[in-house]
């Protein structure tokens, strides 16, 4: 393919991948970064929420020609039964700030806007192009990638696989073991268009306001899952996404359960003559610290969804992946600085400075909140049903007195799940947060 030597080699062009392909050509490294799509972005469709402390810290001036799409100035969260939702929300005027916290995107667009800030720092980029292996030398320590052009082995002094959640590049390595279903979720997402007057009516927003609302109860068919929707400018993002292990064990597909979260009644108003025009399907990493791989070693470092940087409790991913491709940059450029090689022993230094960062800290405080949820996936529906019926009660009028209402919704509580059951949930929910 080349017969150039690199200083480093970055496989993949998400958002991981570019940040530690950015961050080095940025202090002037020789990088070549490889992506099998046919451009960055190619493989994604969907619109996501990009969170902006961390591209800033890379890129400051990036709202001045970034493709965002609307600023988020309200979160909903919902908890739906069959027929209806309770929930909270939040919206401020503070998020319509001059320099706002997070933004609605579409990814296809993002990513190529992305690529090209990388590739006018220096990088090297090669789309269409799949890294089948890794090269090592006598003593074991990555020295390069095998690809499948002709010609195709490359050399750098240390590979960054930033190549997404199934790692398949580190596994065909040894590096890493496979998949296990109950550490993602498959997630099913489609872009629904209507003109841009519609939506901000719908969601009481205007100009570049955006929402997001979140939602979890019955829809997800007893699935420990979490069903979704942004506002983009003239579209709606509306997803699903549940264990790959529960689908594995239901008689649902993932087309079934978004099709049941599109009908529910509070979700059908706002989709109510839109048009369907994308599709798309992903894993996400859920298994959260638990189950993060080992980060580096001899010439080779792992970063973003590669090493299931997800916090999926408050649905962060972008932001951790960017994170954690800025710090393995920077790892890797003081080394070269420095003169010192891309070994085990040195590449620590990479690990260190993530567990140091927020990224880690964020991970570690929910260690056990993944394994929690897949024990207990009654907690997905039996709670938001109880709390549905319970709201309908208290809120109807129809002649029976309020403490006679108190003692109905009680009662349903109990007889659903027993006083300890009860407690017990409260307990193990607040040890897990903590």
């Amino acid at each position: 393919m080349t017969d150039e030597r690199f200083d480093a080699i970055v496989v993949g062009a998400g958002p991981a991948g570019n940040a530690a392909a950015f961050t080095m050509a940025k202090a002037g490294l020789k990088v070549l970064q490889l992506e099998r799509g046919e451009y960055p972005g190619s493989k994604n469709v969907q619109g996501a929420v990009l969170y902006a402390h961390s591209l800033e810290q890379l890129i400051p001036d990036f709202r001045e020609d970034a493709p965002l799409e609307r600023h988020i100035v309200e979160q909903r969260l919902w908890m739906l039964d069959d027929t209806s939702h309770m929930g909270a929300h939040y919206r401020s005027e503070d998020f319509n700030a001059e320099r706002p916290d997070r933004y609605t995107i579409i990814r296809a667009q993002f990513d190529k806007w992305f690529s090209r800030k990388v590739r006018e720092a220096g990088v090297t980029l090669l789309c269409e192009t799949t890294v089948l292996g890794l090269l090592k030398d006598a003593s074991g320590r990555v020295v390069g990638v095998r690809t499948d052009r002709e010609g195709g082995d490359v050399y750098a002094d240390v590979v960054v696989l930033g190549d997404g959640v199934n790692g398949l590049v580190g596994q065909r390595a040894g590096l890493r073991n496979e998949l296990k279903p109950y550490t993602v979720s498959l997630t099913v997402k489609e872009m629904h268009f209507r003109t841009q007057e519609v939506f901000e009516a719908r969601f009481n927003i205007k100009e570049n306001e955006g929402v997001v609302i979140e939602a979890l109860g019955t829809v997800t068919a007893g699935m420990v899952g979490l069903g979704f929707i942004y506002t983009n400018k003239e579209s709606i993002s509306i997803g699903i996404g549940c264990l790959v292990s529960h689908f594995a064990e239901s008689e649902s597909s993932p087309n079934t359960i978004l099709e049941r979260f599109k009908q529910h009644p509070s979700v059908r108003r706002l989709l109510e003559g839109s048009e369907a025009k994308e599709y798309s399907a992903h894993l996400i990493p859920e298994g959260g610290f638990k189950a993060i791989p080992q980060l580096f070693g001899d010439g080779w470092v792992v970063v973003g969804d590669s090493g299931h940087f997800v916090n999926n409790l408050h649905r962060e991913g972008s932001n951790l992946a960017m994170t954690t491709g800025q710090i393995a940059g920077e790892t890797i450029a003081d080394l070269k600085r420095e003169g010192r090689i891309c070994n085990r022993n040195n590449l620590s230094e990479y690990k260190r400075r993530v567990d140091a960062s927020f990224v880690m800290k964020d991970m570690k405080k929910y260690k056990n909140m993944s394994s929690h949820m897949h024990n207990n996936p009654h907690l997905m529906s039996l709670y938001p049903t109880l709390l549905g019926q319970a709201a309908q009660t208290w809120f109807r009028v129809d002649g029976v007195d309020k403490r006679t209402k108190e003692n109905e919704i009680f009662a349903s509580f109990r007889k659903s799940r027993r006083l300890a059951g009860l407690l017990g949930d409260a307990f193990k929910m607040a040890r897990v947060w903590r």
